[in-house]
């Protein structure tokens, strides 16, 4: 075997023409020492850490702060009142089409959110209508089991806001847009203020 300029020739033995030749091969190259060597390794990893998967409903991966599942509607945490104020952007940046809102006036002639749906059979998960409400309303949660016989079932209001009770265990938006941890130094104190 010569080298030239780095390369050398591997001897390839001619292919065999006979069956018998060819059945030889097969059994050659099936029951070789590499098929041996590759199960030993499997072998061994298997016996050293046999557990390698998650018991599903007991056991959750954790998941990724950006990971977009289940829309959420956020409270205010002082006064229990809902964030939304029916801005409507969310339903007009969507691409998906899949956010309907429709508000009336109050008695306080303040515009209030009458009816939230989200269409989750259409939507795409894009985060948009995260993004530009400028409340931080609507979320992306964690909940990812969405798994029901009608498709009404995830689309209302009412399961995607945070319950009353569960104000205080609320974890708060601390993705794209949210408020930072130390923005009440950053904060400049107003007249009002005092």
């Amino acid at each position: 075997m010569e080298a030239k300029q780095g390369y050398f020739q591997v001897k390839i033995a001619p292919y065999p023409t006979t069956n018998l030749g060819r059945f030889k091969q097969v059994v050659r190259r099936s029951l070789g020492i590499e098929l041996l060597i590759g199960l030993w390794r499997v072998f061994k990893v298997m016996v050293k850490d046999p557990t390698h998967t998650t018991i599903y409903p007991m056991e959750r991966l954790p998941l990724s702060k950006r990971y977009r599942a289940i829309h959420k509607l956020l409270r205010l945490l002082e006064s229990d009142g809902e964030r939304c104020i029916g801005c409507g952007l969310c339903e007009k940046i969507c691409p998906a089409n899949c956010i309907r809102m429709d508000t009336e006036r109050g008695a306080d002639s303040r515009k209030k959110v009458r009816d939230y749906t989200i269409n989750f059979g259409r939507c795409i998960y894009c985060g948009l209508c995260a993004e530009v409400c400028p409340e931080i309303a609507i979320v992306h949660g964690d909940r990812f089991e969405n798994a029901s016989e009608q498709r009404a079932h995830f689309s209302l209001k009412e399961d995607m806001l945070t319950l009353p009770e569960g104000v205080k265990l609320q974890k708060e938006f601390d993705g794209f847009g949210s408020l930072s941890k130390d923005a009440d130094k950053n904060l400049k104190k107003t007249p009002t203020a005092y």
